[in-house]
């Protein structure tokens, strides 16, 4: 009989194994056994960590999230009071999407999968709550919620449509909702 290998970063392997699976397939490609060909691990390795294909789907989506998160962390000036919070939310999504696209791209559709498997819902509802919560030091609830929103919309038009982020528009139009949706030349 032959010892197991101790292989403590194997979890953390599949994970990222997944991940690449969905840069480069797609939530369609995505399943044990093409996890664990990218992992190179045994087939067993990954029913073993992830019962299921949602344990190991919500787990590459709590990875995926830190990408945003992390960008947010470095800049750290969305809690500075001084600044122009608009302007600071428009640079960190400028930050964000100059980034890797595969990463970009894999958050999002990561993120959009909770719509057909609803084990993914939480982590989906965790990523706004992370950046709702800075945010509410700055403003309200319900305007947070609507930066969120917008940054989301904005994400996923350039993505889909593939033109080019504009930090000026998304400064622009985040502005407009910290001010309650006027234009200055309104006032």
């Amino acid at each position: 009989m032959t010892a197991r290998r101790y292989d403590p970063e194997r979890r953390q392997r599949i994970i990222d194994a997944a991940i690449r699976v969905v840069g480069a397939k797609g939530i369609a490609g995505l399943g044990h056994r093409s996890v664990a060909a990218e992992a190179d691990v045994p087939l067993g390795s990954t029913t073993y960590h992830f019962k299921t294909l949602d344990e190991l789907m919500v787990a590459a989506l709590r990875q995926a999230n830190e990408g945003f998160a992390k960008v947010v962390a470095a800049r750290g000036t969305l809690e500075d009071t001084r600044s122009d919070l608009a302007a600071e939310l428009a640079g960190l999504m400028g930050e964000w999407l100059a980034g890797d696209p595969t990463g970009v791209e894999l958050e999002y559709e990561l993120y959009l999968a909770a719509l057909r498997r609803p084990a993914l819902r939480p982590v989906a509802a965790e990523w706004i709550d992370s950046l709702v919560g800075p945010l509410t030091r700055r403003t309200d609830a319900v305007t947070a919620r609507a930066l969120v929103a917008l940054l989301d919309g904005i994400c996923l038009q350039v993505l889909l449509t593939g033109t080019a982020y504009d930090e000026a528009y998304a400064r622009e139009v985040l502005g407009r909702i910290l001010r309650g949706g006027s234009d200055d030349r309104e006032r």
